[in-house]
């Protein structure tokens, strides 16, 4: 039977049953690449790419929680997932907004206020964690920042999850 043949019940089928395993695969993924880009690149993460991680380590949970479910219980869960990762491709897209500089970050996105402080004061300051600017790109591929490939993909699997989940619905429903 070539892929010709099969009907778009079957395709849609077929879609179903990957969609829990989309919904695992891709923030386990994006979350061992990010740990790799850290820990074996030397890429130390920003405030927002923290943000991004707990966004993908949700979806990848409520992915896990969906697997064994059945029914109903399992397309919320499933939702549920990818409205997490659309959450963490819009913290993504907020990210990319202050890369390029259309706004500005957080508070702790860059290092703190030094005006007016003393020695004392300063040396405290300086001793505390190292700050990663959430505005410098650390790294890039056609020219595209690791929060933009994580607004990409988050955005495209998180979307693909709902169609596929919602459209699978309404055809049991007709």
């Amino acid at each position: 039977m070539t892929l010709s043949h099969v009907t778009t019940a079957h395709r849609l089928e077929l879609a179903r049953q990957l969609v829990p395993w989309v919904a695992i695969g891709v923030p386990a993924a994006a979350l061992l690449g990010a740990l790799a880009f850290q820990y074996i690149g030397g890429y130390p993460p920003c405030l927002l790419c923290h943000w991004q991680r707990y966004a993908h380590l949700a979806a990848l949970g409520l992915a896990l929680v969906a697997l064994p479910l059945s029914g109903g219980a399992r397309r919320f869960a499933t939702i549920a997932s990818a409205l997490a990762l659309l959450a963490g491709a819009g913290i993504a897209g907020f990210h990319v907004g202050v890369e390029q500089g259309w706004w500005a970050g957080l508070p702790g996105c860059s290092a703190p206020d030094i005006r007016g402080l003393d020695v004392a004061q300063l040396r405290e300051v300086l001793m505390q964690a190292e700050v990663v600017p959430c505005d410098a790109v650390a790294w890039s591929l056609f020219g595209i920042s690791m929060a933009g490939w994580n607004l990409l993909l988050s955005a495209l699997v998180g979307v693909a999850i709902v169609w596929v989940v919602a459209l699978g619905s309404r055809r049991r429903q007709a």
